[in-house]
């Protein structure tokens, strides 16, 4: 479908090594977190990758979003990370996840548009490369299911946008991700809402439609840059199971892709699988794998464990308590948990802490919270971490630490762990995949 052009993006390079047969993939790191990130640069460096990082429409948009970041903020924030370690700019790419109408799903069509043609300009001309049209979404005065049809007008439309922003700002054209099977963005409130795996006939509709949508658009330049498609491939994950993938009940979608030149699938909430399967996935065309909550989900798990060893070193008048200054945070503002987590005041305690789907993440950049980080890490560092204790709590870091390989400091030890996940991603995207012997499992973690 997408002709060659003069000089290819990192994210062009590997796709198209991917469709010459290559055993290769992107992996896309979505976080705001700068532990988060560091962990990720330390990994690109380590493993010799691109990394692409990626920002999604609630989290950064033109009024702040969630983070309090615009779209050049975020940019000069990742890229002042990358400087500072050692990550050559050019290896660095910058998405944009879920840019439609996403924040504004309460107003009118129109208006909601309206907006979001502000948000792609904002995005491209601050520089951001990977662009995923997501117009699946019913605003105000829509339909409660959008049809194919509108969905890829209006991603169309952003995609003019996109074009005369980048051509303007005399930056290179940017590379798209359409779809309309799009995951619920953070995993699901259960696996029985979860979507079934696309249909081969459906995914090949919804590409015909959009490349119709385009061309009346005036964008078939456009069009030649539509690198991937977003499909359900069996694939998700809800606060406490994992539906891992299953290669034999996507085996038809995978084989549709294959006679698509140029075009790759992008596995959303591929959070928690396997290594083996997220081998299992870039093998059948599954070539972008993102990756979200289950970043900030071992952060959690990280910052609790040194809590715990906080507990053994440090008076009790002297302690962070960042647990429950987390847990506080979060039920002053329940905006992004409240409608997410059902059942008794104690479920739903434990759902704030520990569920998967990880909404604790909105509510680390709390003042609150984040001051209690900060005092957690201070006294930590101050009293040094015995091996018996990060033995006892941070057992997969101490190998590292017995080899010299890793400080004990408490960010050291917090971004390792975090590391362990990206690396996951990055060999399953730099070696050859496998089938996955636990594929079609569901689990609970």
């Amino acid at each position: 479908m997408n002709t060659v052009v003069e000089s290819l993006s990192p994210v062009q390079s590997i796709l198209k090594a991917h469709r010459r047969g290559e055993a290769v993939g992107l992996y896309s790191v979505c976080s705001s977190h700068e532990l988060v990130l560091r962990a990720a640069i330390r990994v690109a460096l380590e493993m010799g990758t691109p990394l692409l990082v990626e920002a999604t429409s609630n989290q950064v948009d033109q009024n702040g979003g969630y983070t309090g970041m615009q779209p050049h903020d975020f940019r000069a924030y990742v890229e002042g990370l990358a400087a500072e370690l050692g990550l050559p700019l050019h290896e660095l790419v910058l998405g944009g996840d879920h840019l439609g109408p996403n924040s504004w799903q309460k107003l009118p069509a129109a208006e909601a548009m309206a907006h979001s043609r502000v948000l792609i300009h904002d995005y491209v001309t601050a520089g951001f490369h990977k662009i995923h049209l997501d117009c699946s979404m019913s605003c105000a005065n829509d339909p409660l299911r959008l049809d194919d049809e509108t969905v890829a007008a209006r991603s169309a439309e952003l995609a003019a946008v996109a074009e005369a922003a980048a051509q303007a700002a005399g930056l290179p054209p940017p590379v798209y991700v359409i779809g309309t099977e799009v995951p619920v963005p953070g995993g699901e409130a259960s696996l029985e809402q979860a979507l079934s795996v696309t249909r081969p006939e459906a995914a090949a509709r919804t590409l015909e439609i959009h490349r119709q949508a385009f061309v009346a658009a005036g964008q078939r330049e456009a069009w030649q840059r539509v690198i991937a498609m977003v499909v359900q491939p069996g694939v998700d994950f809800d606060h406490s199971q994992v539906q891992h993938y299953v290669p034999a009940a996507a085996a038809e979608l995978s084989s549709f892709v294959a006679g698509q030149p140029g075009l790759v699938f992008e596995a959303h909430s591929t959070d928690y699988q396997l290594e083996s399967s997220l081998q299992a996935l870039v093998r059948d065309h599954y070539a972008i794998l993102k990756v979200g909550p289950a970043l900030t989900f071992a952060l959690r798990e990280a910052l609790f464990a040194l809590s715990r060893i906080e507990e053994e070193l440090v008076a009790p008048a002297e302690q962070a308590r960042l647990p429950e200054a987390l847990d506080q945070a979060m039920q002053a503002e329940p905006r992004h948990w409240l409608k997410h987590y059902a059942g008794t005041p104690d479920q739903q305690r434990l759902l704030r802490r520990y569920a998967l789907s990880d909404r604790c993440r909105y509510y680390w950049g709390e003042p609150a919270v984040k001051a209690a980080q900060a005092r957690l890490f201070a006294n930590l560092q101050a009293r040094g971490i015995p091996l018996p204790l990060i033995s006892q709590y941070l057992p997969e870091q101490l190998p590292a630490v017995l080899q010299g390989r890793l400080a004990s400091s408490p960010q050291a030890l917090v971004e390792h762990k975090i590391g362990q996940v990206v690396a996951a991603y990055a060999r399953a995207t730099t070696r050859p995949q496998i089938e996955s012997p636990h594929a079609g499992r569901v689990s609970s973690l």
